[in-house]
């Protein structure tokens, strides 16, 4: 399995997209496709945290009022299944690992694991 959840509209995923060859890969536009639970349940089994894969920076907590600080596992895995901008973008998820959204760290393990593969 190779995917990448990512938003068209994303300016910072299209150009992370861009840097890599993702022949071979499924891409999931997250508005058109939004992630089913059996793929959110796939996530979580590498990353061990709903949290990690929920992105503060949704417009809709604003729109909802969310206290973020507040919320458990239970509440951010039921927002992450409600509305695609809940998903931190873009994540690339293989049979064995996860990159999730794109914070600099995470873009150069991506860069060495497409290196290395």
């Amino acid at each position: 399995m190779k995917k990448v959840f990512h938003l068209n509209t994303c300016d910072t995923c299209r150009k992370i997209l861009a840097q890599f060859d993702l022949s071979g890969w499924e891409l999931r536009e997250i508005k058109k496709e939004p992630i089913t639970e059996v793929e959110l349940a796939e996530m979580y089994k590498k990353t061990k945290s709903y949290e990690a894969l929920f992105s503060k920076k949704s417009t809709q907590i604003k729109l909802r009022e969310l206290d973020v600080k507040s919320l458990q596992e239970n509440d951010f895995k039921n927002l992450l299944l409600d509305h695609y901008t809940f998903l931190k973008r873009p994540v690339f998820i293989t049979d064995t690992e996860i990159f999730v959204g794109n914070d600099k760290t995470n873009v150069e393990n991506l860069k060495e694991f497409f290196k290395a593969n």
